[in-house]
């Protein structure tokens, strides 16, 4: 039996941007619901924390005065819109990998891709960008940590369902 390594180089190769952005669309909306399940389930901050805080990248650090027991809707608004938009830039940028690797042609290598991708946001969102916003560092640990992860399966899966398949386009049939 011969053993071929299979290296993915880089070419210009445009994504199915349109299955990208949903894909990160519908991959935010999961981690969206598991995010709030978990604090509602588990967290000692309130329900409502998460969604302080995600809104506070986008209203201010003031957003977390509030007292995250109480249900406040436009607090929550804003904080599902960021979610939703992070999570198509998220989407976007896992296409124009996969795309550009040609990382297309095997659902577990899509979702390996993904799940890495996840890991490198995670470590960048909570390690870099805490520098800019500092109130995100209480979020660290193991269960943001698989929260991205399976941010980044469902952006693949949703992904590699969504794709439009073609010559230049992902998975070949």
């Amino acid at each position: 039996m011969e053993l071929q390594l299979q290296l993915h180089r880089w070419e210009r190769r445009s994504p199915d941007w349109l299955a990208a952005a949903v894909a990160g669309f519908a991959a935010g909306a999961v981690l969206m619901v598991l995010e709030l399940s978990w604090a509602a389930l588990s967290s000692s901050n309130g329900p409502w924390r998460i969604s302080q805080l995600v809104a506070a990248l986008t209203l201010g650090s003031n957003t977390l005065q509030a007292s995250p027991y109480s249900y406040d809707t436009a607090i929550v608004a804003v904080a599902l819109a960021t979610h939703y938009v992070l999570g198509v830039g998220f989407g976007l940028m896992l296409g124009f990998i996969i795309a550009g690797f040609h990382y297309d042609t095997s659902l577990v290598v899509m979702l390996v891709i993904g799940a890495a991708f996840s890991v490198v946001l995670y470590l960048f969102n909570f390690y870099v960008l805490t520098g800019a916003f500092p109130w995100f560092a209480e979020l660290r640990g193991w269960k943001t940590v698989l929260a991205h992860m399976v941010l980044g399966l469902a952006a693949a899966s949703f992904y590699w369902k969504l794709a439009r398949r073609g010559a230049s386009g992902p998975r070949a049939a």
